[in-house]
This record gives structure tokens, sequence and C-alpha cells, in this order.
């Protein structure tokens, strides 16, 4: 998904009985193991003890079988410790599913989850397919634990997305379908035969929707959202027309891996389980023995030889022409930096150069997001959000990410959606 889909997603935050491996033939090849065994590696050595405790990575750790059981302790740790008063229900529902992941029992954080899905509504009737992510993850941690109790909720939720007509997105649709998968397969028996047909009519519609984002060479909405994507097509009882070409999927993404798309640690998690033959569904069902610690098997890469980096300019803009916003501005500077470095150091170039291009940024479990520039701030209730592009194309990874190059144009630019 773009990056301004990942930055709705922090900002609105929020199984069936046996395990789900995936349904489709498709798996990593023997030879390209290690390179998903290296990824792996890569988010594991992201946990340790300054870093923000990232439920997802634990998630994905466990199911995928951790190689670095202390780290895959102190995360548990860490999220056991984590106050969750100010958290939204999808920030707490992955908590609970991390430690369900780790055989911890997670307290009274359910009671709590249940009680604030129970008076749950969308903002409006509307409401961007975003705001339903975190929701889908309450409904799926939930549904987990308690599938009865889940069941009245999980029903009114199913009704609101028949009714929301917002643009379709599909790492929402992923976590709708993985949610609902789960409460379709855990109807309790006696129930009335209309939770099934409810269910399966979001399904049904969802996966469609899914299939029809299917790019020709099998990436699912980008490349990001494909890892989500891939978990809910190949659990889902509902299956979309258009028949899903696992093993296409599968060697774009190896592809995308190889060329070094996965280094930050968040994007690791949501393509990881997939690469594993696993999902989201099999949290309740992994293994917490004791065994040993599995030392991976790793690529056979050639020892890198030492350059001196040159430098690189970067034009980087800053614009803010929203009606009804106090200061309006467009300010351009040329920042020198060295090559290969990240957007972030060129942000904090510019605003060593000039205090007019200071920035402030708020950590999220995708990393560093801008949050103000020049005294603007972001604004959940007016919709309003820094936006950093290209050119004229968004980018779609964060500025702690994304790498610019010599004599590019980064324009971050103050936008309303």
């Amino acid at each position: 998904m773009a990056w301004f889909t990942f930055y709705l997603l922090n900002l609105l935050w929020a199984t069936a009985g046996t395990s789900t491996q995936t349904r489709s033939s498709c798996s990593v090849p023997p030879a390209q193991q290690p390179l998903v065994n290296s990824m792996q590696v890569l988010m594991e050595n992201s946990v340790t003890h300054s870093t923000y405790p990232n439920p997802s990575v634990l998630i994905a750790m466990n199911l995928a079988g951790p190689y670095n059981v202390e780290a895959q302790k102190l995360l548990t740790h860490q999220l056991m410790a984590t106050d969750t008063a100010d958290m939204t229900v999808g920030q707490l529902a992955l908590t609970i599913m991390a430690l369900t992941s780790s055989c911890r029992d997670p307290g009274n954080k359910v009671s709590t989850l249940q009680r604030q899905m129970e008076t749950w509504a969308p903002s409006s009737p509307n409401a961007e397919a975003s705001s339903f992510y975190g929701p889908s993850l309450a409904i799926l941690a939930l549904c987990q634990k308690n599938p009865e109790a889940a069941l009245p909720i999980a029903a009114r939720f199913a009704k609101t997305l028949l009714a929301n007509s917002s643009p379709f997105n599909v790492d929402t649709g992923a976590m709708v379908t993985l949610a609902l998968t789960c409460m379709y397969n855990k109807i309790p028996v006696g129930s009335e035969e209309g939770y099934r047909t409810l269910f399966g009519q979001v399904l049904e519609n969802t996966v469609e929707n899914i299939s029809k984002r299917i790019k020709n060479n099998g990436i699912i909405g980008d490349i990001y959202s494909t890892g989500l994507a891939m978990q809910a097509l190949s659990v889902t009882p509902k299956q979309p027309n258009k028949e899903w070409n696992c093993k296409e999927t599968m060697d774009v993404v190896l592809n995308e891996i190889k060329l070094g798309k996965f280094h930050n640690p968040m994007s690791i998690a949501q393509i990881l389980p997939s690469l594993k033959g696993k999902t989201y569904l099999d949290v309740p069902h992994t293994s917490c023995s004791p065994d040993p610690e599995v030392h991976p098997t790793l690529p056979n890469l050639p020892t890198p030889v030492p350059t001196i980096a040159s430098n690189i300019t970067v034009k980087y803009t800053i614009n803010n022409q929203l009606r009804g916003v106090e200061l309006l501005f467009n300010f351009t500077i040329n920042v020198s930096v060295k090559s290969g470095s990240v957007l972030l150091v060129v942000l904090e170039e510019a605003q060593r150069k000039n205090s007019t291009f200071k920035f402030e940024t708020t950590m999220t479990s995708w990393g560093p997001i801008v949050s103000s520039i020049n005294n603007i701030a972001e604004n959940v209730n007016h919709k309003t959000y820094w936006q950093f592009l290209s050119g004229k194309t968004p980018l779609n990874e964060g500025v702690a990410d994304y790498i610019p190059f010599n004599h590019e144009h980064i324009t971050a630019n103050f936008t309303q959606y």
C-alpha cells in the first residue's frame, strides 16, 4: 500500500479450529529460503530495549518460528508491560494477538477490547476504508478468544461494511477477510443461519475487490499491501471469480526482496507469514515449547568492497496552500548529503541550514512519520497530513527508509484527504 495509507492506518488504528496452512500450492523454493531467513533475521535484530515495541513483529516472529529467542522474550515482556490506556482498538487487538502468539495470557485486555468494540461506530456513514482496519483487527482478536461473544459485534461490523461506499483499500480488505473468515469458521452451533449468510456476503464482496487489484505481475495493490492480501486470499472460504496465481505473486515478492524493498521491520512483519505458509489465523496455534535456538541458513553474499560515499544534491520544497490554515508558504532549499542517505537526513540538513524547514516526527510501528513542518502540524479532525512526493509521485516509503537520488526534487506538501 502507499505510504499515505500506512500513515492513515497508524492514525486510525488505530480462526479456524485447526492450523491454516496456505491453501495454494505456492511456497518459497528451497534455494530462496536463505533470502527469507536473512530478512527475518533483519526484523528480529530490530528488537532492542530502546526501540518501539511492535506487536506485528512479535506475531510474525512467532508464526515463522523465532531464530533470536532472546529478542522474542524481550519483545514479549515489553508488550506485557505496555500501558494500554491510550491504545486504539487496532493497537490493543495486535497486542492481544502478539501475547497470544507467545502463549501469554493477555489478561483483562480482551474484556477491555470487547467493551470498546461494543460501542464502536464509524465516524460517518461513508468513513474512509482505512478506518475499518483497526476494528477488523479487533474482530479477529476477539474471534480467536471468544467467538460466541464476538458474534453480535462482528455482525454489526459486517452490516456497517455493506453500507459503506468509500473507495476500496487492499490492506483493510485483507484484514476484513481474515477477521470474518475466522467468524465464518467459528459460528457457534445453533446460531442463526443469517450470520453465515451475512459474513459470506461481505467476504464475497471483499475478496472480489482484492482480486480486482491484482496486477499483471502478481502484485496485489502495491508491494507493501501484497503480504496481507496473500494471507486473505489463501484462507477465504469465498473465492473470487478470477483465480489467483499464487506462484506468480510469490515470485515477484521474492524478486522485490532481492532488490532490497523489505528492510523496514514492519514491512517484513507483514510479508513474512505468507512466505512461511502462515496467516494471522494461525496465531492461537503457535508452538511455545522450549526448542533450542535455531541458526538460520543465510545467503552467501560477497563481502562488500569499502567505498567512499560521494555527495548528492537534493532539491527540497515545503508547501502549504490549504485554505483555512493561517500560514501559507512555499519554500525550496538545495541540500547536500552523502549518497545513500535516507530522506530523514535531508530533512535534518535542511533544518540545520534554515530554521524555516524545522520539523517534528511521531514514532509509529512503521518508523518515524513527519507530523509537523514549519509549525504546521497534522490534524486528524481536519484530515490533514504532510505528504512527501518525488516530483509529482507520492513516496511509498517513509522518511527513514526512502533513499533520494542525485538532483531529485522532494516536496513535502500539506494535504487534506
